[in-house]
């Protein structure tokens, strides 16, 4: 009897999981960027988690909480991997259930990649250590199209807040590592329809999305990064602080001592593992969520 029980709440598990709205968003096509693959998803042995390559068409995945809990925030998470993969597990589909245990009703954005061949983890490895240069001139070409595709996310949640039961005062943007820097390209580029009410960039990668003089409406931000992040990206989550705390505009930062790059929710049993409940608490001091 209890067997069948537990077949029976992972049947039900997996109906909810697959059952899960998945919005398309409108997109131009790349000019001189061709796809020879589909979306592809994979265990990466190299990063030690599961990713997706080859997002030609970009989308959202809405997670929402119950009735019951939901208090109209939302967040738009744009997962990192070098604008070559997306870490789709600790940085997106894992921080999208922890937000809807405090009612917040998240959006997983898949923005549009660098096509690849059949291991685009493998492939930013070795462009990073033979041929640095063409991974960024790679990574240029596509960045404004992933920042199109942000952009066009932030458009069609305010649109259809009253749809999901949401404030389209209150649409926060989440970006790790390359998705920082699409959460940065966001808002440089945004206009009153599209631009995020917060931010929150982790471990943005500001070499690929150089840091800008805020806007004068500039929405309040939270930063998080590690100083001993190996990919170099403390430096700039400090001069991005830096650009928003001159400007004299809401900013926060945590910068862990230890934590690495790309921790996301992965447990490493340093502090850097609960920077979300930070967030939380960020979010509550700024009335973004209630206490």
């Amino acid at each position: 009897m209890k067997r069948f029980q537990l077949l029976l709440f992972f049947m039900v598990l997996s109906m909810t999981i697959s059952a899960q709205e998945v919005v398309s968003l409108p997109f131009d096509e790349i000019p001189e960027v061709t796809f020879d693959r589909d979306e592809t998803q994979y265990f990466s042995k190299l990063w030690g988690t599961t990713v997706v390559t080859n997002v030609s068409e970009p989308t959202l995945t809405v997670y929402e909480p119950t009735a019951e809990k939901k208090t109209g925030t939302s967040v738009i998470i744009a997962p990192g991997g070098g604008l070559y993969a997306l870490s789709i597990n600790s940085e997106g589909i894992d921080v999208a259930n922890w937000l809807v245990t405090k009612g917040i009703t998240a959006f997983i954005l898949k923005y549009r990649l660098v096509p690849t061949g059949e291991d685009g983890v493998a492939e930013i490895n070795e462009l990073g250590q033979k041929n640095p240069m063409q991974l960024m001139k790679n990574v240029a070409q596509v960045m404004p199209y992933s920042v199109a595709d942000g952009l066009n996310a932030v458009e069609y949640v305010r649109t259809n807040a009253k749809k999901y039961g949401l404030d389209p005062n209150k649409i926060g943007f989440m970006g790790f590592s390359a998705g920082g820097a699409v959460t940065m390209g966001v808002t440089y580029n945004s206009e009153t329809k599209n631009q995020p009410n917060f931010l929150v960039p982790v471990y943005p990668w500001t070499t690929a999305m150089p840091v800008q003089t805020p806007s004068d409406n500039a929405p309040p931000m939270l930063i998080v990064c590690a100083t001993d992040d190996a990919l170099g990206l403390a430096q700039g989550a400090i001069d991005l602080y830096t650009s928003w705390f001159k400007a004299r505009k809401n900013v926060a930062l945590h910068m862990y001592s230890k934590g690495d790059h790309g921790f996301g929710m992965r447990i490493k049993g340093f502090p850097s593992d609960r920077w979300i409940e930070r967030f939380y608490e960020w979010a509550m001091v700024e009335s973004l969520v209630k206490y």
